[in-house]
């Protein structure tokens, strides 16, 4: 295991479950993250409308501090990873797609479509689902790499000291800090 800890990659894609040749996204994704010292397998590959929540529980109960999804963000009948992977979302982080879609418009507004999802879960595992698009994905890496460092550390509370105790409203807090939530 790298320094980093785990991370995993899910392509939901029909097309690449019925022959993994013809996934042009999750080598992309595997390889960021190993460049970032992450430890993964290969990416997991699951058709359209598949076991997607059950892969995502999987990867959180396997340690991954990062999940990232590519394919079923569109609007068909069978495009449903935003409502699998929600649930595992405990802090939605929405300025992240949302910078997702800006930049796609700047291609075109079918990235207007896009109903991605990224926020915290279990842990402080930090997930996103991208588009199935090599575009979608370069985008939503590059938007990444600017924040997922400092994501990380803000989760384990680098530079904001941890309370021991919160006060009831309008009192002080029981740790002596005088700071309550």
């Amino acid at each position: 295991m790298t320094g980093r800890g785990r991370a995993a990659a899910i392509v939901v894609s029909t097309s690449a479950a019925a022959d993994v040749a013809l996934d042009t996204t999750g080598p992309v994704i595997t390889a960021w993250l190993r460049e970032r010292g992450f430890a993964l397998d290969s990416a997991v590959v699951v058709p359209d409308g598949g076991p997607i929540a059950e892969t995502v529980a999987g990867a959180l109960a396997g340690g991954a501090r990062v999940i990232i999804t590519t394919g079923g963000t569109g609007v068909t009948p069978t495009d449903r990873t935003p409502e699998a992977v929600r649930p595992f979302i405990d802090l939605e982080v929405p300025g992240i797609i949302e910078e997702l879609r800006r930049r796609g418009t700047d291609v075109g507004v079918r990235s207007l479509l896009t109903r991605g999802v990224a926020g915290l879960g279990a842990g402080g595992a930090f997930l996103v689902t991208l588009p199935g698009s090599r575009g979608g994905v370069r985008d939503g890496l590059d938007i990444i790499d600017g924040l997922l460092d400092h994501l990380l550390d803000q989760v384990e509370g680098d530079g904001h000291p941890r309370r021991t105790a919160v006060a009831p409203a309008g009192g002080a807090a029981a740790d002596g800090t005088g700071v309550s939530a």
